[in-house]
């Protein structure tokens, strides 16, 4: 606990910017609920761009939008 899953488009991130996405998203999560670096799982999912509204943007962010804390702007 917890566990992160980050849905985007394809991109073609070096290591070194996967690695500080990791990290920040991992002090983050470590710090706003109190619980050790090797708690937090992290998943990176590219979704292809013609697919997002079909695999994300109806099941994940309308169908589950009750528990949305930050709505997209599209």
């Amino acid at each position: 606990m917890p566990h992160i899953s980050i849905k985007h488009f394809p991109a073609d991130l070096t290591q070194e910017q996967e690695d500080t996405l990791l990290a920040r998203v991992t002090d983050a999560v470590t710090s706003a609920f109190d619980v050790d670096e090797g708690a937090v799982s992290i998943a990176l999912e590219p979704v292809p761009a013609e697919s997002w509204h079909e695999l994300v943007y109806q099941p994940e962010i309308i169908g589950h939008r009750h528990l949305l804390r930050k709505n997209p702007s599209y």
